[in-house]
Order: structure tokens, then C-alpha cells, then sequence
């Protein structure tokens, strides 16, 4: 590899459309610095440069077959990153242009309840009215244990009973529920 940095670089894109790993290498630790820093300054993001950087090497390497039609090693990676950022700045706009007709039509267009929503809801009511149908004492310890997340020892000292009381009166409220309610049961 050391030997390969003394090479210029028309030999060694003649490597490179060679299929020679090493003399891509040895480009890209001579290049991709300066393509990289050359990007910063003109897309002001780090994270695009990089990208922009990556994706010149990448071409380069793609495009290995042809590069013995290059010159100019240094020139061709530079008008490959300008290229890049050519269409990584079309790329914004017409991005910009998706959010802004998205935007103009949700103003227009305000979002109705779907038939999704309206079906979830009915069925959030339709489990609420099975709980609500269970035993008073059942319920109460059933929502307490799982709307308000509270454990059975909590239950157990709010409601001056036992935790093994709560326990069962938890399992008989899901039995019921199970039931009733069939394979929605599981969405509970």
C-alpha cells in the first residue's frame, strides 16, 4: 500500500479500472478530505458532506471500468461532488414542494374522524359498556387495577381488603370479560 502513494494519479486510476482494491483505497485516502471539505462549504452540514463524500467514492468505484477516460483525477472528483450536491439540493426542493402541498391541503382540507378512528372508538365504548356491566365491587377493583395501574397490595389498602380478594376479583372480572367479548378480548 505504502508503494502505491508514490504513484500518480493516472496510474492509479489505470489500477483502478483494474479492479485493484488497494489503488481505490489509496484515491480515496488522498481525496476524500478535500472532496468532503469541499462539500461542507457548500451544503453547511456535516452529515450531507459526508454523504456527498461517500457517494462520490462510490460512483467512482461503480464507474471503475470507465476511468481510464479521466484526465484529470482530481477535477473528475470534484465535478462528481458538485454533480452530488447538484442533485441533493433539487432533491430539497422538490421535497419542500411535497411538504407544502401537503400542508396547503390539510389547511384546506381538515382531517375528518376516518372510518379507522370511528371504529376504534366504537369498540373502546363497546368494551367500556362490558366493564361497566360487571358486579360494583368487580369493576371497581378491575379499573383500579387496570386504568389506574395500581398494584393489588394498593387496591387492597384503598378498599380495606385483602390482596388475595383483589386478586380474585381481577381473575373473575377477566373470565367474564374473556367471555364476553371473545378474540377482542386481547385488545383490552
Amino acid at each position: 500500500m505504502a508503494a502505491l502513494s508514490f504513484l500518480s494519479d493516472n496510474e492509479l486510476l489505470r489500477l483502478l479500472g483494474q479492479d485493484d482494491h488497494n489503488a481505490y483505497s489509496e484515491i480515496y485516502h488522498r481525496y476524500f478530505h478535500l472532496i468532503y471539505v469541499h462539500a461542507i462549504k457548500k451544503v453547511q452540514d456535516k452529515e450531507q458532506a459526508k454523504d456527498v463524500a461517500q457517494d462520490v467514492f462510490t460512483y467512482l468505484w461503480f464507474k471503475r471500468e470507465k476511468t481510464s477516460q479521466v484526465n484529470d483525477l482530481a477535477a473528475y472528483l470534484f465535478t462528481s461532488a458538485r454533480n452530488k450536491i447538484f442533485d441533493l439540493f433539487a432533491h430539497e426542493q422538490v421535497e419542500q414542494k411535497h411538504v407544502d402541498s401537503l400542508q396547503k391541503f390539510y389547511s384546506k382540507n381538515p382531517i375528518h374522524p376516518t372510518d379507522h378512528q370511528t371504529r376504534e372508538r366504537d369498540f373502546q365504548a363497546y368494551i367500556d359498556k362490558q366493564i361497566a356491566e360487571l358486579p360494583p365491587k368487580m369493576r371497581l377493583i378491575f379499573e383500579m387495577s387496570r386504568k389506574e395501574q395500581l398494584s393489588y397490595k394498593e387496591i387492597a389498602e384503598q378498599l380495606d381488603t385483602t390482596e388475595n380478594n383483589v386478586s380474585k376479583q381481577v381473575n373473575k372480572a377477566v373470565r367474564v370479560l374473556r367471555t364476553k367479548l371473545g378474540p377482542m378480548f386481547i385488545f383490552l
